[in-house]
């Protein structure tokens, strides 16, 4: 049996930490990846999908000059809503404290579908601090059904919270996994222009010395 597995995020740093995570999904045995942005951050975002050459299957773009979080959070319920419906996941993953993973995780929770947290168990305890994210993440929390803890102690705050241990996972930071990936990249021709630009600048500076 495939299991359909639907990646969401809008903003960079999701797009970063998620990107090892549907690189891994597209070459598993029996997992269809499906990718959903919600384009919480436009250009940065585009950046992102453009350097580890993710291609989302549902672009919601939803990015409003000076949208309100409320807006922001009707638009995504609005707009993801008839996709998590169309397509049926068995699985929607979210990762890290953003709008977005609130919104989506509260949305897969009222269709029945079953939600991974991507670092899970971060915590401060002050829901104002850090705003609104704490919350984000603590609504994700409590609907998760898998929570994919970066450190023990994440893990220990999820413990804490009665999230049952075999739902936790230690899985270690996925911007690890992004950074050795960048790492095996070859250079870009403009950075390489770049630098031989530069080498010639620093040479001419020092011959007239």
């Amino acid at each position: 049996m495939t299991t359909r597995i639907l990646s969401v995020f809008g903003t960079r740093p999701e797009a970063v930490k998620m990107a090892p995570v549907i690189q891994k999904l597209e070459t598993t045995k029996d997992v269809e990846s499906l990718v959903c942005v919600t384009a919480q951050h436009r250009e940065m975002l585009d950046q992102v999908l453009e350097l580890f050459n993710i291609t989302p299957d549902f672009d919601l773009n939803l990015m409003k000059k000076d949208q309100s979080l409320a807006a922001l959070s009707a638009s995504i319920f609005t707009h993801l809503d008839p996709i998590l419906q169309k397509i049926q996941p068995h699985w929607v993953l979210v990762q890290g404290d953003t709008t977005t993973v609130m919104v989506t995780a509260l949305l897969a929770y009222y269709l029945g579908i079953k939600v991974g947290h991507i670092e899970a168990g971060l915590r401060t305890y002050d829901k104002w601090q850090p705003f609104p994210e704490e919350i984000n993440r603590r609504i994700a929390g409590v609907v998760a059904d898998l929570h994919f803890a970066p450190t023990k102690w994440a893990y220990n705050n999820l413990i804490k919270e009665n999230v049952p241990d075999s739902h936790v996972i230690v899985t270690g930071n996925t911007v690890i996994d992004a950074i050795k990936s960048v790492a095996e990249m070859s250079i870009p021709k403009e950075v390489i222009s770049l630098l031989d630009q530069l080498q010639i600048l620093d040479s001419i500076f020092q011959n007239q010395i």
